[in-house]
């Protein structure tokens, strides 16, 4: 195996050098080595693609459908796209302008910011959130400006957003919202947004609205920004949490047609452009799959309710979520705030695999997120190997 010439080392990128690996993946990796261990770490749906999704899939396969798409997308994907905000958002994107499909949420995010930001600007984040934005924001030499949300219910507010831009001075260019949250499962309600939109519009900033989860709320609408500030929002989301499609890898952005012209140029220096098979399920999911999710969003709200009952039992402070599938808890005061060495003694001693909350940001210490997208006979399980491991430290 050939080893890097000594003269090389230490040439690489010094902004990617200087980041540090996911802490979630890092330490899903970690515990992932423990004989027996069940693990609730990563956002991974336990359940199948649909299968009318899939059979798409397969026949663009079939027909030879091998060929290169256009680079925002095809326009039968872009069309169901913009026909499926329109239904949910109320918010009429042009297919052929504003609209652009990208290798999941991550690039679609990626294209986003690279396409928005420049040094030394900076990008409003409510924490705890998720992890992947502090690296794409650092990368592109623009700061995250972490605003910790736990004192008012992992929600960013009007109020607490006025404060933090007048501390920040100018500098400031966007406001970063994923709603419902990972890792807190908080949804925002639509007044705290039309509180937000108002003081976005005030300070001239963009609003990036991260809603990969939206079809995955429990007895609560969902609620965009991008209704009520479509000129300044830059909407992502994507199939993965919605139709259990995470390895299909498929994305989208949506916003105004001059701001995507950059971010489309931004997804054709990145990927070029997605695969025909996926955007081919896609079409099929959002065209005749959008009741899909409902079959997931009620096995998960029975595993949500049962974890945060199960938790709240054994002495974890527990704000049920109203969206995604993960349980953002306090651990028991009687463990202090060290969440890194309790997560990894659960791990160890109980086989149970969590992820410590210090990994999501300000906020995140003395918390951890557990994701209730595995079986409930798992789940059941996880329960029972967390109770013992509490009440044998209590004693």
């Amino acid at each position: 195996m050939p080893e890097l010439s000594a003269d090389l080392y230490g040439t690489i990128s010094h902004k990617l050098d200087a980041l540090k690996p996911s802490g979630i993946r890092a330490f899903d990796k970690e515990v992932s080595q423990i004989p027996g261990i069940i693990k609730l770490t990563v956002g991974e749906p336990d359940f199948n693609t649909p299968e009318h999704v899939k059979q798409a899939a397969i026949k663009s396969i079939q027909n030879d459908d091998s060929h290169y798409a256009p680079q925002a997308g095809k326009p039968e994907l872009l069309a169901a796209i913009s026909d499926y905000i329109k239904q949910t958002r109320q918010v009429e994107y042009d297919p052929a302008s504003e609209v652009v499909v990208t290798v999941g949420a991550t690039e679609a995010l990626d294209a986003t910011l690279f396409s928005l930001l420049n040094t030394g600007d900076k990008v409003i984040v409510p924490t705890p959130a998720f992890a992947l934005y502090f690296p794409l924001i650092a990368m592109t030499g623009a700061t995250a400006v972490q605003v910790d949300t736990a004192a008012d219910g992992f929600v960013l507010t009007p109020e607490r957003l006025e404060e933090v831009l007048a501390q920040e001075g100018p500098g400031v260019k966007a406001v970063l919202l994923n709603y419902p949250s990972n890792p807190t499962g908080r949804e925002y309600p639509a007044d705290v947004l039309a509180g937000l939109a108002k003081v976005i519009t005030a300070h001239h900033l963009y609003a990036i609205a991260d809603e990969i989860y939206s079809e995955l709320v429990y007895g609560v609408d969902h609620a965009s920004i991008a209704s009520i500030i479509p000129e300044r929002t830059l909407l992502i989301s994507g199939l993965s949490k919605s139709h259990a499609m995470t390895g299909y890898r498929l994305g989208y952005i949506a916003g105004p047609a001059k701001i995507m012209k950059s971010i489309l140029k931004m997804h054709c220096y990145l990927v070029t452009t997605v695969t025909d098979s996926t955007q081919a399920a896609a079409t099929e999911a959002l065209t005749n799959g959008l009741d899909d999710p409902l079959v997931f969003r009620q096995s998960y709200e029975q595993r949500r309710d049962l974890v945060v009952a199960g938790l709240s039992k054994l002495g974890f402070e527990v704000a049920t979520p109203e969206g995604a599938f993960y349980i953002f808890a306090k651990i028991p005061a009687a463990f202090g705030k060290n969440d890194e060495q309790f997560a990894r003694d659960l791990a160890n001693q109980a086989k149970v695999g969590v992820t410590p909350g210090s990994a999501f940001g300000a906020g995140g210490e003395g918390y951890i997120r557990l994701s209730y997208a595995s079986s409930e006979a798992d789940i059941r399980e996880c329960l029972k190997r967390i109770g013992g491991f509490v009440n044998q430290s209590a004693k």
